[in-house]
């Protein structure tokens, strides 16, 4: 078959995409501006257009954006059938349909599958179910809560990641009262390690947070009327309050495949570097693709790590990749090598990192001082840079990650510091055991298991 033809084939035909957010209309996008002419379906189980989440921990808390004014730009270019407010609840790959919770079917000839995460709910339902508690991942998320704040008094965060840190600050701007708990010994630590966690925590207690850590929550106390009215920590402790926000990370979407045969499960959908999917025995896909929050792939930066990652320019830089990888042929194909990064703001400190911080087993400020709470630390792993994280210090992370591109040499050597190296000594980056449950990761290494499952070896006879 002549190769022109074979290029006009995978740009007909049926795609579709399940997931709507922002890696589905990004991979739409895509698959327009690059030629494909066939038949295009978005399914999302939201019933909004694709909306920006960033801004529900930041802006929107703050009253600066309404929540329901976050959509990203216009869906109507794509030329697609849109199924919103349709979750999908099943996947068969033999037949290629994807089943929907309204009892459709709809078929495909390539799916890209792009669910991304929810918010981990509180462990116990009947306290999650107590007028009070909140939950904080989709735009209707910020707008309840944003409600209640106006006229709470007391806020408890359970959980100090990035996006309970970020609630902290916001709910201080507007003057409440703030307890924030940590199961770990610092907020931040599970992203960015023990020495720049506490940093983190200083930011807190001295902007007038509560800051509880090494405690964790045993039970969320209403009164007769169904309301939230305290909360009881494992060190004994309970603290009044009428408002409790749940920032315990994030889960997968990915239970609708249980049974599919994809290499699916509580870490995400492994893929290649191609953004293909696994099937459970490690075979890559050919139809199969994955982008955004909820997949899992090797990066070659990183020692061939899986990586699930849940940052905004990842899920654009793999969907544009997972798109494209789509509707060429296989000599034409790219990987998905986009450089991890993520920012986040806290009274009024802007952080920044680049690299995969949590890979670093030492640090070293090599601008600016810890004290002053305006510095770079750069994470070394194996004689390597691996990651930088700025706070207030943008300037140097491209600098960084060009180190970090090319497998500079760690420690790092003057005169690319501040001062002599005397006083810039690699530090223990203070992680906490991987194996302990923290609330701050945005990139999760998840080593080289194509999936969870298991397979079952049987002895052939000869």
């Amino acid at each position: 078959m002549a190769a022109d033809h074979v290029d006009r084939l995978r740009r007909e035909g049926r795609i579709v995409i399940v997931g709507a957010s922002l890696a589905g209309l990004r991979a739409a996008k895509t698959l327009r501006a690059e030629g494909f002419t066939g038949s295009l379906t978005m399914i999302g189980d939201e019933p909004y257009e694709p909306y920006d989440r960033p801004p529900l921990s930041k802006a929107v808390l703050l009253g600066k954006a309404s929540a329901h004014r976050t959509e990203l730009p216009r869906r109507h270019e794509t030329d697609a059938e849109w199924r919103l407010g349709v979750a999908a609840t099943g996947l068969d790959l033999t037949a290629k349909r994807v089943r929907l919770a309204d009892g459709d079917e709809v078929e495909y000839d390539r799916l890209l599958i792009a669910t991304g995460v929810r918010a981990r709910p509180w462990f116990r339902e009947e306290e999650a179910r107590l007028d009070g508690v909140f939950l904080l991942r989709t735009r209707d998320d910020a707008a309840r809560l944003l409600q209640r704040l106006r006229s709470a008094r007391r806020v408890f965060i359970i959980g100090a990641g990035f996006a309970g840190c970020e609630v902290a600050s916001a709910c201080r701007e507007m003057g409440l009262a703030v307890t924030l708990a940590e199961r770990a010994g610092a907020p931040l630590v599970g992203a960015l390690g023990g020495v720049v966690g506490a940093v983190a925590a200083e930011l807190q207690t001295e902007n007038g947070v509560d800051l509880r850590t090494g405690v964790t929550v045993t039970a969320l106390e209403g009164d007769p009327a169904g309301r939230v009215r305290a909360v009881h920590l494992s060190d004994g402790g309970k603290v009044d309050t009428d408002v409790v926000v749940v920032s315990l990370g994030s889960l997968r979407n990915t239970e609708w495949l249980t049974g599919s045969g994809l290499g699916a499960g509580p870490r995400g959908i492994a893929c290649d570097a191609g953004c293909r999917a696994f099937d459970f025995r490690g075979i890559v896909t050919d139809d199969v693709f994955v982008a955004g929050d909820v997949a899992r792939s090797p990066h070659a930066l990183f020692g061939y790590q899986f990586l699930s990652l849940e940052h905004w320019g990842n899920a654009v830089a793999q969907a544009e990749t997972a798109a494209h990888n789509m509707i060429c042929r296989g000599a034409d194909r790219r990987p998905h090598l986009w450089m991890p990064a993520f920012w986040s703001s806290q009274f009024r400190v802007n952080i920044k990192s680049v690299g995969v911080p949590p890979m670093g087993d030492q640090i070293m400020i090599t601008q600016g001082s810890l004290a002053e709470r305006r510095f770079v630390g750069v994470y070394g792993h194996q004689g390597r840079v691996v990651a930088a994280v700025s706070f207030d210090n943008t300037r140097w992370l491209e600098f960084y990650q060009r180190q970090i591109e090319r497998g500079a040499p760690f420690p790092v050597e003057y005169p690319t510091m501040d001062r002599r190296p005397e006083g810039r000594q690699p530090l223990d980056a203070d992680f906490p055991d991987p194996s302990l449950p923290t609330h701050g990761p945005t990139v999760t290494l998840s080593g080289y298991s194509p999936a969870d499952q298991q397979l079952v070896f049987t002895p052939g006879h000869h």
